[in-house]
């Protein structure tokens, strides 16, 4: 199985730890190590990281870390990062063959939660998004979330940033088939931006965005200081063997 990270943008909330959102540490471990690492304890055997801002600096760790990873990695980058993500969403994409985990760089996931995700697909969806149906929860940022509603059978009917109605947040881990990238360039054609929300509204226009109700299990976005402090104190209980490295 192969997994797509996003690992482009700038992460200007982030910029006073770091100058690098995907290689900014927790507890001494850059995200972006976390995810690949948690990606592949839950079955990932090849990693596609798309790069953008500080690329270099980016691909040079990527490099390094494929050495000591029981995992491949490889990266695509970008030409123009400041591009909403779902233009990374399609290069990373056309690097897979099949269906793929789609993952955000600064996003943090228990591995049993990505293997749970893995297990879901299925002849009727085209994308399912893993969802926290725990909307209070105090990690979640609710300036920063993208929400989700869903019908009674867990398909989404909308989802974004703006919705005024929901009943669950995104994770922002999701299982994609070739659709999504397909559906996000459909969504640019009609006038959009090219977001990955505007790609996974016209899956979801048409019944084909399903989700994966994550019950519990620990994840976290990792976006701004207060979200930092708060992951260098809760990652190391939650993601123990992404720490044990070596």
């Amino acid at each position: 199985m192969d997994a797509v990270i996003i690992a482009a943008g700038y992460g200007s909330r982030l910029a006073s730890l770091s100058p690098s959102k995907p290689l900014t540490p927790v507890c001494g471990v850059p995200l972006i190590e976390i995810g690949i690492r948690q990606a592949a304890a839950a079955g990932v055997t090849r990693v596609v990281v798309v790069t953008g801002h500080r690329a270099d600096e980016v691909e040079a760790f990527l490099a390094g870390l494929a050495r000591r990873v029981a995992v491949t990695v490889e990266t695509i980058r970008v030409a123009d990062w400041s591009k909403p993500n779902g233009h990374s969403v399609m290069a990373g994409a056309a690097l897979c063959h099949g269906d793929y985990l789609l993952m955000m760089a600064d996003h943090m996931f228990e591995s049993s939660m990505l293997a749970a995700l893995l297990a879901t697909g299925s002849a009727t969806r085209d994308v399912t998004l893993a969802i926290d149906r725990w909307t209070a929860n105090p990690l979640i940022d609710p300036d920063d979330a993208t929400w989700v509603q869903t019908d009674e059978s867990g398909f989404i009917t909308a989802i974004g940033k703006t919705i005024t109605a929901w009943d669950a947040v995104d994770c922002g881990a999701f299982l994609a088939t070739p659709r999504l990238a397909e559906a996000i360039g459909a969504a640019i054609a009609l006038g959009k931006s090219g977001s990955l929300s505007d790609g996974m509204q016209w899956l979801a226009d048409r019944g084909r965005a399903a989700t994966h109700e994550i019950r519990g299990a620990w994840w976290m976005d990792v976006d701004d200081p207060r979200a930092h402090a708060l992951a260098e104190e809760l990652a190391p209980r939650h993601l123990a063997a992404a720490f044990a490295v070596s």
